[in-house]
């Protein structure tokens, strides 16, 4: 049988899983958190040590499973010896913005995202909010520093390049190796600083937790931290709204803190592998987009996530502390 699909890059099927591993070891920063004296919550939940998170004996089998296992999912998405395989071409399908010029694309000349890229009204809109938040900071008393030089840079960028098309390709003739960053954390930190204050963070967790029970509560832990982990990319911001609804939460049912605690952090974890940032500097060197490699992190991301769901599920019912 012939594959009609772009092969994945050797680099992402022979990567060691520890790649993936973000969550399970040393890195990972909610559980290296909570066992520092002094941290933000220890008034609530105290000293959490390493050895009931990530030094567990259910984690460092998971993490076993997942290092073991996770290598040979990525060998097997290779095509078979001697299997052909079709690349597709992408010159079938090359869309044209409103000024001319080409923007690649599967289909883009019928998808709302090519449409919102190639969109006038919405760099404008963006543009005039953010320096609108400026201008209302001047005259709120707020003094001009290097953020704020760096967020009018940015926005004036965006509105005077007219698409957000137009934007990101000019900034990767400059900063190609960092433009996914420097473009999509200050959106990220908004989107997170709109949950926070919104209380939004707070009500995606209690429709989670009004249906826990003891031993469930880590399991709606995992999964509301992975749907809030779309708006708060950061194991630590997103800690730092999501960890005093879930402690309390913990305390009223009698549930473990530490299992609680490595839940949200399995959860951010687990959603890394659709928003892989932490991807980016290995695509810009291997010349590569997102989209060329998506379809290989989200097998893995539904894989990683039974082996999560798993783990939580059968800890919290062990009684494990």
């Amino acid at each position: 049988m012939a594959c009609l699909a772009l092969p994945p890059p050797r680099w992402l099927a022979a990567s060691p899983a520890a790649i993936w591993d973000y969550g399970l070891g040393l890195s990972a920063t909610i559980p290296v958190l909570i066992s520092t004296p002094g941290h933000p919550m220890q008034k609530s939940m105290g000293l959490i040590g390493l050895g009931e998170t990530i030094f567990s004996w259910p984690i460092l089998l998971t993490a076993l499973v997942v290092l073991v296992t996770l290598p040979l999912l990525n060998a097997a998405l290779h095509p078979r010896q001697g299997e052909q395989v079709t690349e597709i071409d992408a010159s079938q399908y090359i869309a044209k913005d409103e000024s001319g010029q080409s923007v690649d694309g599967l289909f883009a000349d019928n998808t709302v995202a090519t449409r919102l890229n190639n969109s006038r009204l919405l760099s404008l809109a963006v543009g005039l909010l953010g320096l609108g938040y400026v201008a209302v900071s001047f005259l709120r008393g707020a003094n001009l520093d290097l953020n704020k030089v760096n967020f009018l840079i940015l926005f004036l960028g965006i509105l005077l390049l007219r698409t957000p098309a137009q934007y990101i390709a000019k900034l990767n003739e400059g900063i190609k190796t960092i433009t996914g960053i420097i473009l999509q954390y200050p959106f990220y930190a908004g989107i997170m600083a709109i949950m926070a204050g919104s209380g939004l963070v707070d009500s995606v967790s209690r429709v989670f937790v009004d249906v826990a029970n003891q031993q469930t509560l880590p399991f709606w832990g995992l999964l509301s931290s992975f749907l809030i982990n779309f708006f708060a990319p950061s194991g630590g911001g997103h800690w730092a709204i999501q960890g005093p609804f879930m402690i309390e939460a913990a305390r009223a049912l009698n549930s473990s803190l530490a299992q609680t605690s490595m839940a949200v952090m399995l959860g951010n974890a687990w959603n890394d592998l659709v928003q892989p940032f932490w991807i980016l500097p290995a695509l810009a060197l291997s010349r590569l987009k997102l989209k060329d490699v998506m379809g290989y992190t989200v097998i893995c991301m539904f894989w990683v996530g039974a082996i999560y769901i798993c783990t939580v599920l059968l800890w919290g019912c062990l009684g494990h502390p």
